[in-house]
């Protein structure tokens, strides 16, 4: 059983985290391992998976990148076998930016550092405005190979990108 199975909520990279949050407590109400202390030992140990699973499903499904990366390991497209590959075009696009990082370990400059900083802010946002559709009409029964793989790189392509962002914070 998958996280959104557990909760009874479709395969989404959108969710409502109110709804999210009801069926936590919900289930946290209903799994809460002080009230099983009466039942049998195996009873108990039933509930203590369960009342995890639940703990752990929402830390997961709450937060959209790993939710998005929860998505596509669960379509096959992300994994411990597979060997995530980013765009070559967004590769020789970064090029440029990481070698005026590698500039600024050695001569930092605020504006130059503020001047890259809003060129990654904007490639974030261009590449969430690309994929947005997506996930607004993510249907996952109909969902298509090519939309999939879209997410795939708009996932990583964004975590080169918040990397790339957590290098340049350890300038300042």
């Amino acid at each position: 059983m998958n996280y959104f199975e557990f909760y009874d909520l479709p395969v989404s990279f959108n969710l409502d985290l109110d709804v999210l949050r009801r069926q936590f407590l919900k289930l946290s109400k209903k799994y809460h391992p002080d009230f099983y202390t009466l039942e049998s030992e195996e009873k108990q140990e039933e509930i203590l998976e369960l009342s995890t699973l639940n703990n752990e499903a929402y830390k997961l499904l709450k937060d959209q990148e790993k939710r998005i990366k929860y998505v596509l390991e669960l379509k096959g497209l992300l994994g411990k076998d597979i060997k995530p590959q980013l765009p070559q075009s967004f590769l020789i696009d970064m090029m440029d930016i990481n070698e005026r990082v590698m500039d600024l370990q050695f001569d930092y400059d605020e504006s130059t550092h503020q001047s890259i900083q809003a060129e990654v802010d904007a490639k974030e946002k261009e590449l969430f405005e690309g994929i947005q559709s997506i996930f607004d009409a993510y249907d996952d029964a109909a969902a298509t190979p090519e939309q999939l793989e879209k997410v795939k790189d708009y996932y990583l392509q964004n975590r080169y990108l918040k990397r790339l962002k957590e290098n340049m914070d350890k300038l300042i």
